[in-house]
């Protein structure tokens, strides 16, 4: 039996071995595949789902694949989709009421809480599911559905061999390296011709996974390897950001110019906060038959860049395309720690690849930071 904290070796020739101990458990699989152009998260039937020998080219504005000289996995950066898709749906049912009599019948939705594997978690998105967890279930009201489909989730952490130029994480105390909130952790070694995983058991649920899986026990020669990959990629962070007082950086600075700057360049699109993986607005719908004797609640994202989204009384208290991004990035890298006691950005740099115009929120903080205006009083943020 594996313990937990042990670290094996999993050859290469037995990971589709790996997948069937997991499809054994009773698991789906989530995990990284290709589609559209891009690596996205979708079902994991088998080895060949997995983007063999893909990777990523990011910047500010661009997303493009390129063939590896190798026949890495893993070998790819974080793309457009994060696991949030799946814990908090873009588009859920709530419930359903029907006519019944002079009143009307509610029913919940089911909640969909089959046991799943999400396989190649990197350790930034480890971090946004802990943000997220505080978010929907750390306070006095509990989201139902996030909490059923959160409860049977079994993490499988990847450790990155590589960072984009995009990245930003050890800014941010993130990432690389996971080293909790993981069920199972790989780091997959590829160097000098060789092609096997360094794999840890985080939890006892990950432990049972590996019974019947082919393992050897992993030597220090082994460990060390996996640990110098991920401090290689740690050096080569494409970005960097100072968080230093940024909550007050911002909070005083909220009729500095920069926020003029921005608000000429930015779209108002939305694609930052859709792909970010801690961004949780939402709003809620009433769909009715024809008959009026159904109606559905649903619930879809939502962004504070829409103009109606904080709309009160037939007016938008944010009017502007300036007044939403600095809401958005004050909020994220400010006043989430008032709310949740952390920051709402984990240095994935998503809100980067996929701005269209190439907004980097690194730069902002940089530019305000170089040159802070006086602070304005009675301004919200």
């Amino acid at each position: 039996m594996v313990e937990v904290g042990s670290r094996s070796i999993l050859a290469r020739s037995d990971f589709a071995t790996f997948l069937d101990a997991l499809q054994r458990g009773g698991y789906q699989i989530v995990g990284p595949t290709v589609r559209d152009g891009a690596i996205v998260y979708g079902p994991i039937r088998s080895e060949t789902d997995l983007p063999i020998g893909w990777t990523d080219r990011q910047e500010g504005g661009t997303y493009r694949l390129e063939r590896r000289p190798d026949a890495a996995l893993f070998g790819y950066n974080v793309g457009p989709h994060s696991w949030k898709k799946y814990l908090f749906p873009p588009r859920e049912r709530l419930f359903t009421a029907d006519r019944d009599g002079s009143s009307f019948r509610v029913s919940a939705e089911p909640i969909d809480d089959r046991p799943t594997a999400y396989l190649g978690v990197r350790a930034c998105e480890l971090a946004a599911i802990r943000i997220q967890d505080r978010v929907f279930t750390g306070g006095p009201v509990v989201d139902p559905g996030y909490a059923g489909r959160r409860r049977n989730v079994l993490l499988i952490a990847v450790q990155c061999g590589q960072a984009a130029a995009t990245c930003f994480c050890v800014s941010m105390g993130t990432g690389p390296a996971a080293h909790e909130g993981f069920d199972l952790g790989l780091t997959e070694l590829l160097e000098r011709g060789r092609h096997e995983f360094v794999i840890e058991a985080g939890t006892s649920r990950g432990a049972e996974v590996l019974a019947g899986v082919p393992l050897r026990a992993a030597s220090r020669e082994d460990v060390t390897a996996a640990e110098q990959l991920v401090e290689r990629t740690a050096r080569s962070m494409g970005r960097t950001m100072d968080t230093a007082g940024i909550r007050e950086l911002l909070r005083d600075n909220l009729e500095h110019p920069r926020w003029d700057d921005v608000a000429k360049r930015c779209l108002s699109c939305t694609n930052c906060t859709m792909v970010c993986p801690t961004c949780f607005c939402s709003t809620t719908e009433e769909v009715p038959d024809l008959d009026a004797t159904r109606v559905e609640r649903w619930r879809r994202w939502d962004s504070c860049f829409n103009l109606a989204f904080s709309e009160l009384h037939g007016k938008s208290v944010r009017a502007s395309g300036r007044s939403r991004y600095r809401q958005w990035m004050t909020h994220k890298l400010g006043t989430w720690h008032d709310q949740f006691g952390s920051s709402g950005c984990v240095g994935c740099g998503r809100c980067i690849t996929w701005c269209p115009v190439g907004i980097d929120l690194t730069e902002e903080v940089a530019a305000i930071r170089r040159s802070p205006a006086p602070a304005a009083k009675g301004v919200a943020p």
